[in-house]
């Protein structure tokens, strides 16, 4: 493996990065030179000259290999994540060093979890920097910057097929130039339609552009202390509904729907599950909630169900409500929420229901080749057949998922937390979603936690972005052949 080549490239997302540092600094201009302006820009200064060493001093190649685009790809999240601690840490205030790197990792993977007990507290150039990162890492930091920067060449094909799980590429029946294309117009596109349906439901312009990119990104960075239920606005919650609702679907099927194609999303088999998955979990949770009193009216129960199982089923973590004094088939219920989530191909984390979708189809037809050892029966999803290698990783997935949720859990407790915080926070972390339950319910953080337990949390984090095995088979590099 040529390291240097691999450090060209990460230096090629670092001064992507960079470029957004740079663009808070100036909302911290706008906003009268607030408090983190200069930490901004000395950040966005020290992120562009770490990156540009490697551009000057290593040569430009046009393909690179499987073990370096693996390393590029996990470095550059890596990366990605130590660069993003670099506001927060000059900038000061609940930002040690642990915390700042939770933050970060947690911006850049989506997960949408926090260390801090007072984010309004925060200037606006450093809020408008964590919902950046949210916002970077809803895409993908690598898919990102192949969009940007075209220097790239033949090495954007590598590059994503290493970003990207085999099954998020099934919709994506396009040359890899046009798949960036694809991505980068929806994402953009969502942002700002999100936007400014957000300011004219009542958000100022600067909590709609914040709340619009953590949304798209399925991240859940809020601008206030109470997230979303500082409005208390029913048009807020919806819109932010749509916009993670979408957000969550496989964007080449969004694609499809747009330009009038046949697999659109009323087509298909996998879309139809999340909605339909959603719509029964909201109304059985509804139910719950008004049969135990909780709520007395099922129109506001229905209301604030939705509203949490959308939110936690896309991965995006916002809350209009404290869920933890639910009922245990509520909360039951949106555990599986956290651990399913929403579809392959978008910027939602978890299982996905496309690997749902797939297993379970394994489950019936293994049932079925007993009762009938002769049969030829294939396992289709949207009308293609799933090859037995994608089968069988699926599976793998799954299996090394659970695997991993009970090793997180097992650490939790093992360092004091009580099992329900152990175990939700071990789910929401590896599946990107933000808060659990317990000490880390949808309207406490992560901010008692021991050193430990963050640095846990982080990793489960960068796991569960990478799916799993992008993260894992970079430890075993040198076994490569």
């Amino acid at each position: 493996m040529r390291v240097p080549v691999v450090i060209r490239y990460i230096g090629m997302v670092m001064q992507f990065i960079a470029a957004f540092m740079l663009a808070s600094a100036a909302v911290s201009m706008f906003n009268g030179y607030d408090s983190a302006y200069y930490p901004l820009l000395l950040s966005s200064f020290i992120t562009a000259l770490l990156g540009a060493f490697p551009l000057f001093f290593v040569e430009k190649v046009d393909e690179i290999k499987t073990k370096e685009g693996y390393a590029i790809v996990v470095g550059s999240w890596l990366v990605a994540c130590i660069v993003g601690m670099f506001p927060y840490l000059i900038w000061g205030g609940e930002f040690s060093v642990i915390n700042a790197w939770f933050e970060s990792v947690s911006g850049f993977t989506t997960t949408g979890a926090s260390i801090l007990n007072d984010i309004e507290f925060l200037p606006r150039g450093l809020l408008f920097w964590r919902s950046s990162s949210a916002w970077i890492g809803g895409v993908g930091v690598v898919m990102f910057a192949l969009v940007i920067l075209p220097s790239m060449g033949k090495s954007r094909h590598m590059l994503s097929n290493v970003e990207m799980s085999t099954i998020a590429k099934d919709n994506f029946h396009y040359r890899t130039k046009v798949i960036f294309r694809i991505l980068i117009t929806i994402y953009v596109g969502f942002t700002i339609i999100t936007t400014l349906a957000l300011k004219y439901s009542g958000m100022t312009w600067f909590d709609a552009i914040n709340h619009a990119m953590t949304s798209c990104g399925t991240c859940g960075f809020s601008t206030k202390n109470n997230s979303v239920a500082f409005w208390d606005s029913p048009a807020i919650e919806g819109i932010m509904m749509a916009a993670m609702t979408l957000s969550a679907i496989h964007f080449g099927v969004l694609y499809a729907t747009f330009t009038g194609k046949r697999n659109n999303i009323f087509r298909s088999e996998v879309v139809r599950t999340f909605i339909i998955m959603m719509v029964v979990i909201s109304l059985v949770i509804a139910v719950s909630l008004v049969s135990s009193d909780i709520y007395t009216n099922f129109g506001e129960a229905l209301r604030h169900a939705s509203f949490q199982v959308v939110s936690i089923s896309t991965t995006s973590g916002f809350a209009t409500v404290d869920t933890n004094t639910w009922t245990p088939l509520a909360i039951v219920l949106l555990i599986f929420c956290s651990v399913i989530c929403g579809c392959a191909g978008s910027t939602s984390g978890g299982m996905k229901v496309d690997r749902l979708l797939i297993a379970s189809k394994v489950i019936r037809n293994r049932m079925r080749i007993q009762l009938h050892p002769n049969a030829v029966i294939r396992t289709k999803v949207d009308g293609m057949v799933q090859e037995e290698s994608i089968q069988n990783l699926v599976m793998t997935y799954i299996v090394s998922y659970i695997m991993l949720a009970l090793l997180g859990t097992v650490i939790y407790t093992m360092f004091g937390c009580d099992i329900t915080t152990g175990f939700t926070a071990s789910i929401s972390c590896l599946s990107n979603v933000g808060p659990g339950f317990g000490e880390i319910g949808s309207m406490s953080n992560f901010s008692e936690l021991p050193v430990v337990l963050k640095l846990n949390s982080t990793l489960l984090m960068l796991i569960g972005r990478l799916e799993i095995f992008g993260f894992i088979q970079l430890l075993f590099i040198r076994s490569w052949k």
